[in-house]
């Protein structure tokens, strides 16, 4: 049997802090649903777009505070516009000010979230180093096939490791804003709620990951002007997802 449309009608347990399961096709009606929700202001999305990208283009020219700043006010930025999606779905109204409702709306928890994110970037980063400086070490101490041998076995193990341990991380932070601003859950108990709700729908996220994966591939190939509308979309899905696994609010 299909899953109702969540849009329509919210899981009465969901809306009571639960976390649900849902049917693997839901990964693609989380996209579909994201993109109702863009096209009612598609203008106002594609520009709330562009700023936020002149605002990280700006803080990645400082050097390490800027990169330090970005994933810190990352988590702000989409609270704001969970919010706004909310605001969207609810009176069919967005404006520009969501993008910065986070600055004004749980912040501190929002800003919380954006440490352990650092945090958790960090102990992604720690194995990989460790991986491609021992293999780097023992591959300098031979000159022959072998060494070269074990260098690049040394990337590709690093490589493997950040993806498994980066997908833990994505998934830790993929709802915690919305659970934050929309719930007024703890940034510790967002982290985890978000992990669980995450977990529980593996295969409905798979199914996410390969659309996603295929039309940011079709949104790059005009010069990556496609990313203006997928950009707004998958910022809508991540909402609609949200309804769908933990209910209306």
């Amino acid at each position: 049997m299909s899953q109702p449309n969540p849009l329509l009608s919210p899981d009465s347990a969901g809306a009571s802090g639960g976390v649900r399961a849902v049917d693997a096709g839901r990964g693609w009606g989380w996209i579909a649903e994201g993109f109702e929700l863009f096209k009612k202001q598609a203008g106002l999305w594609i520009g709330i777009v562009v700023v936020l990208l002149v605002i990280t283009v700006a803080l990645s020219l400082i050097p390490l505070l800027g990169a330090i700043a970005t994933v810190l006010l990352m988590p702000v930025f989409g609270g704001g516009l969970m919010l706004g999606c909310r605001s969207l779905h609810r009176d069919g109204t967005l404006e520009f000010n969501h993008l910065f409702a986070g600055f004004k709306t749980q912040t501190g928890s929002l800003v919380a979230l954006g440490g352990f994110a650092i945090v958790g970037w960090i102990i992604v980063a720690l194995p990989v180093l460790a991986i491609v400086g021992t293999g780097a070490f023992f591959g300098a101490a031979r000159s022959d096939a072998a060494g070269v041998a074990a260098i690049g076995s040394s990337f590709a193990l690093a490589m493997l490791v950040m993806l498994a341990l980066s997908i833990l991380v994505y998934m830790a932070l993929w709802f915690a804003p919305a659970l934050v601003v929309l719930r007024g859950v703890a940034p510790v108990a967002a982290l985890q709620s978000s992990f669980s709700g995450c977990l529980k729908n593996i295969v409905p996220f798979l199914i996410y990951g390969l659309v996603v994966f295929v039309l940011g591939i079709l949104a790059t190939i005009p010069l990556g002007l496609g990313w203006l509308v997928l950009g707004p979309v998958l910022v809508a899905s991540i909402y609609t997802a949200y309804r769908d696994i933990y209910g209306e609010t």
